[in-house]
């Protein structure tokens, strides 16, 4: 049996093509507040708002990279202490110029730095932003929400907090990212027991008051570690206030 004429393979990339770019939701602690860096548009759509770093994917660049490249030129930020993806945005109209797709990373700056940043950017609460462009109020949102979550069953506030420091300076870091006050006492039994922290041999400044003087705790790994697996499955509860 003669077999009958073959049907051309279909093309590898079918259909049009879309524009992707690389977004950060860059958070650190500041004045006792969760912060997200954002940088004023200077041009339409959305002139005047505030918006993401970010820009677009390169041909030849992975994701992670590109959000490093456009974090090191357009914001003058290369003091990253923790970096993952956080998701991908694929409303066909999330940018009126055209179909964008958008993949956001989380990067988190430790407290105490203060890294220099262009004139056009600043930090804004995270509970109190400004008007922003296209989607990027929601998607610093989804990173907020990401870091609280994280918070209760990682070690991932090793990215928040600086090289060493007292339980109380821990405290107002975590209760700042959370949103809500915590127990100093808790927070270092909880920490301690998942073998998060540990005390050094040094102690902080004495102080005006008196008084002898606080240890200094740092965090035993700087690399994220999944220290409670199953926190994650209960109500966020963590490091709750004492009474």
């Amino acid at each position: 049996m003669t077999p009958g004429p073959r049907t051309p393979p279909s093309p590898p990339w079918p259909g049009e093509r879309f524009s992707h770019e690389a977004l950060a939701v860059v958070l650190q602690v500041r004045h006792n507040g969760l912060h997200v860096l954002l940088w004023q548009r200077g041009a339409p759509p959305f002139e005047g708002r505030w918006a993401l770093p970010g820009g677009p994917l390169g041909d030849d660049e992975r994701l992670g990279a590109s959000v490093s490249r456009h974090l090191a030129t357009k914001v003058d930020l290369t003091d990253i202490a923790y970096l993952e993806q956080l998701e991908t945005r694929s409303d066909p109209q999330r940018d009126p110029r055209g179909r964008v797709l958008a993949t956001a990373y989380l990067a988190l700056v430790s407290a105490g730095a203060d890294p220099r940043v262009p004139p056009d950017t600043a930090w804004h609460p995270v509970g109190d932003l400004p008007l922003t462009a296209f989607d990027h109020g929601s998607i610093a949102e989804s990173g907020r929400d990401r870091l609280r979550a994280k918070l209760s069953y990682t070690n991932i506030g090793f990215a928040l907090a600086p090289g060493t420091f007292t339980i109380a300076q821990l405290r107002d870091i975590y209760a700042a990212s959370v949103g809500h006050p915590v127990s100093a006492t808790n927070l270092q039994r909880v920490l301690t027991r998942r073998g998060v922290i540990e005390p050094t041999t040094a102690a902080a400044r004495p102080t005006a008051l008196g008084g002898r003087p606080a240890t200094l705790y740092r965090f035993v790994a700087r690399v994220l570690v999944v220290t409670n697996p199953f926190a994650a499955f209960r109500p966020p509860s963590l490091f709750p206030a004492s009474p």
